[in-house]
């Protein structure tokens, strides 16, 4: 067995293939789109490089089969805002052997170490603004969009080469036939009570995105900074993100909360594309996958809730269920069936809460791991 970085166009092609290769018997595997995991990948093409370092490896067995791959994360704004020395793990698949995971492990903590990093997290796919975690439970149904998906055998790969659990990430899903529409129900009143400080509930503006979004932004970093293992966006990976997500924004599900103009709340629901990219051979968006994309829009049956935060001093003022109930009443009329708010702290307890009132179920569960890198 044997381990390379990769380090040309080549292997990168074969380091995004892998997984096609290893799922393609898996009914609820869903590719990722080739182009976007090139850039993600690529420096000078994503605005993570700008910052930081990655290295990724690939595993080759006696017979020259790719067998694993992983990448090794060193996120200096990680670094920077936690005060910390962490390194990271991402990409991860591998075939039910433990000595791939031993021997891709080895290189990976051996790069970090380099670099000098003291602790191992993971798996997360450049920082947790991206995807990240280890599926645990829910393998029943496919992932939604923007999250993962793994065999159910990596847990025991991964606790085998000494790491533990640092938290969980949860997914709910809520199905429309099913849901509580309390916050429906209310929703005028508790508007009405929110107006009286000057706080409305509105739509973004998406003939307006070049000033919407840079408020959107410091909103994000201000209203999750609290939150276990996140970090800031810079203003061009915000922007990289933004790029993606115009493509597919609906206004009914991008819903803000603003007080004399300044945006307090915000929530933001993109549509299921993941009933599409299930179909797309391989993640090739050509010569037929562009057109799958953009003419099955309009069937998608499902959202992620991806995004729902309030700044601190105007949390429990009703907020947080005025914008729950706006994406409700205008998901009503639609295709959408169902919804998955996702992903959310285990020990996240006020927002747990608030999507269990409105029967939300929690049917997906994403774990991170870490490993002290000192001993």
């Amino acid at each position: 067995m044997r381990v390379i970085e990769v380090s040309s166009k080549r292997l990168l092609k074969a380091f995004i293939d892998f997984p096609h290769n290893l799922y393609k018997d898996d009914k609820n595997y869903v590719p990722e789109l080739f182009i976007a995991q090139r850039d993600m990948l690529t420096p000078g093409k994503h605005p993570f490089h700008r910052h930081s370092f990655i290295q990724s490896f690939l595993a080759y067995d006696d017979d020259d089969r790719i067998v694993g791959r992983i990448a090794a994360i060193y996120n200096n704004n990680h670094n920077a805002f936690t005060k910390a020395n962490d390194g990271f793990f991402g990409f991860f698949d591998s075939i039910d052997d433990q000595r791939v995971v031993d021997v891709m492990m080895k290189h990976v903590t051996n790069w970090l170490r380099q670099k000098g990093a003291n602790r191992l997290i993971g798996p997360v796919n450049l920082s947790t603004n991206d995807t990240c975690g280890l599926l645990v439970k829910g393998y029943e149904l496919p992932p939604v969009a923007m999250m993962p998906y793994n065999k159910p055998y990596y847990e025991q790969l991964l606790l085998n080469v000494g790491l533990k659990k640092q938290t969980d990430l949860l997914a709910y899903l809520i199905v429309r036939k099913d849901v509580n529409d309390r916050s429906v129900r209310l929703l005028d009143a508790l508007k009405g009570r929110l107006k009286r400080s000057n706080i409305i509930i509105r739509q973004i503006d998406k003939k307006r995105l070049k000033t919407e979004i840079p408020q959107v932004k410091a909103l994000y970093n201000s209203a999750w900074d609290k939150n276990l293992g996140f970090v800031p966006m810079t203003d061009e990976e915000f922007d990289f993100m933004a790029k993606d997500l115009a493509m597919i924004l609906d206004p009914k599900y991008c819903i803000i909360a603003e007080q004399n103009g300044k945006m307090v709340g915000f929530a933001l629901g993109v549509p299921d594309i993941n009933q599409i990219l299930i179909k797309i051979k391989r993640g090739r968006l050509l010569p037929t996958g562009i057109f799958r994309l953009l003419f099955g829009l309009k069937k998608v049956t499902g959202l992620r809730v991806l995004l729902l935060g309030v700044l601190d001093g105007y949390r429990k003022l009703g907020i947080e269920a005025c914008l729950y109930g706006q994406l409700i009443k205008n998901a009503e009329g639609t295709n959408i069936k169902y919804a998955e708010c996702s992903w959310m702290l285990e020990d996240n307890y006020l927002m747990n809460h608030a999507i269990e009132q409105i029967n939300g179920e929690q049917y997906k569960r994403y774990r991170l791991f870490e490993k002290s890198l000192t001993n």
